[in-house]
Parts: C-alpha cells; structure tokens; sequence
C-alpha cells in the first residue's frame, strides 16, 4: 500500500505522554516541584503508567495521526467528558491505586471544567477533524502484563496484543470482519508473539471497545477499532527494547495497511 493511500487511516494515541502542565503538576507535587530528582522520578513513573512509547510503535508514515500531548493523569482522552469514576477521565490515583495528590486534597468543579476544556475539548476536536474524508480510525494503547489494582481484571495475565472492535450488538468496525481483522494481527505480529512469553491475539479480551472508538465511529460514521500490546513485549524493567519496537512497528505497519483494505 502506497503512502497515498494511508491518508485515509487516522492513527490515535490518547496515552503516550509522561508530561503535565507546570499548575497541575504544582498540585500533585506540592513544594516537591522544585526539588528535581523527586519532580523526575514522578514524572518518570506517571510515563511508565501511561502507554509508554505507543507514540513510537503505532507511528505510519503517510497516515492520519491524533497524538495527545499531556499525561493520561492530567486527562484521560480515553475517558468520556462527564465519566467522574474513580477510573475516570480525571483520576485521583495511578493504577496500583497510589495517590497522586497530597492527602485531602480535592479538585473543585471548576477546576476540572478548566482542564477538560483546555485538555479534553481541543483533543476531541482534533480528532473529529481528522477523521473527515478517513476510512478507518485505530487507537493505539498498550496495557500492563497482569491486570493493576485500579481495573477490571486485577492479577490477571494478559494477552500479548488485544483488538477492540466493539461488541456484536455494538460494532466499531464491520462484525463480519473480525475474524480476517483478528487473523491479519496473529501474521503481522507473529513473529513478535513468538519470541514473547506472551501468547496470543484476542478479540475483547480483556476489554471489547476503547472510548475514542465507540465515541467517534457513533459520530462520523467511520469505521474504528482499539489495539493493545501489552508492554511485556516492548519494554523490560522499563527500558525500551529498542530491537522489538523497531519490529513491532514494521509488524504494525503491515497490520494497519491490511486492516484498511478489510473497509475499502
């Protein structure tokens, strides 16, 4: 497939940023934002439990891309706009449910209608924007090894990548493919997998649809889908495996080219 032709596919990646904005920062860290190995080694661990390098892995010269460019923990993209859960699109904690703010501390309503409105308002702006004259949208996560505290499937091992096509009631990508869409994942990233102790390819397994999917597949009408790769494939101790991202962004870059022609 010729670079001509991504320009239909839009490439989302809600997650990769470790960065937050100097107030919201000053929040969480207190007088600690100006001692700099505390702010680094905060920063560094609001990197590590976000999707760390997704920016890198799910990157497709030629394509559509929607990169976010602040912390999941300042605003979660992947969130709706009013989701006020625990895990919701502003959260209190990091996924092993440690605090992010000093003790007592509490966001007050209009304080978080201004981060949603200079965080979340412009992202979703401009992804709806991209996806005018686009055949396929992806967004791209990755996920923790075994499931974290905060989440659904707390200790569970994972997969090694997971699609997000919706449900069979409720699709974000055409149901009749998924299994060619499922198939084209376990030969792009074939390799990788085998090389992994992680097995498998999963449809909604351990989640069925992302929010920026459902949420703008409803609303444009175009064809989208979430992938996850857990992060034992890519990274070890936290250290990017430089070797296996370069080959998982080649495997990706088959694996999208196919899913495209699958809704032409």
């Amino acid at each position: 497939m010729s670079r001509s032709d991504r320009d239909a596919l839009l490439i989302v990646t809600p997650h990769p940023s470790g960065q937050l904005p100097a107030d919201i920062l000053r929040q969480m860290l207190g007088d600690d934002v100006f001692d700099t190995p505390k702010r680094e080694a905060f920063l560094r661990r609001i990197f590590l439990d976000g999707d760390a390098y997704t920016d890198l892995l799910y990157s497709l010269p030629g394509a559509r891309h929607v990169q976010a460019p602040w912390s999941r923990f300042a605003v979660d993209l992947n969130r709706e706009r009013g989701d006020r859960v625990d895990n919701g699109v502003i959260k209190d904690t990091d996924f092993d449910r440690q605090p992010l703010y000093p003790p007592h501390t509490r966001l007050l309503d209009d304080e978080r209608e201004a981060r949603l409105r200079h965080i979340w308002d412009p992202f979703d702006a401009a992804v709806g924007a991209e996806l005018s004259g686009a055949r396929l949208m992806i967004v791209g996560h990755s996920m923790a090894s075994h499931g974290p505290r905060l989440g659904q499937d707390t200790g569970t091992p994972r997969p090694a990548i997971c699609l997000m096509p919706g449900t069979p009631d409720a699709p974000t990508f055409p149901h009749q493919q998924w299994h060619a869409l499922q198939g084209a994942a376990e030969d792009a990233f074939g390799d990788v997998i085998a090389a992994s102790p992680f097995e498998r390819v999963t449809i909604g397994e351990p989640w069925s649809t992302d929010t920026l999917s459902l949420t703008h597949s409803r609303r444009s009408g175009v064809p989208a889908f979430g992938i996850e790769f857990n992060v034992g494939l890519h990274l070890r101790d936290g250290q990017p495996r430089d070797d296996v991202m370069r080959q998982m962004n080649a495997a990706f870059a088959r694996f999208a080219d196919a899913a495209l022609e699958l809704v032409n």
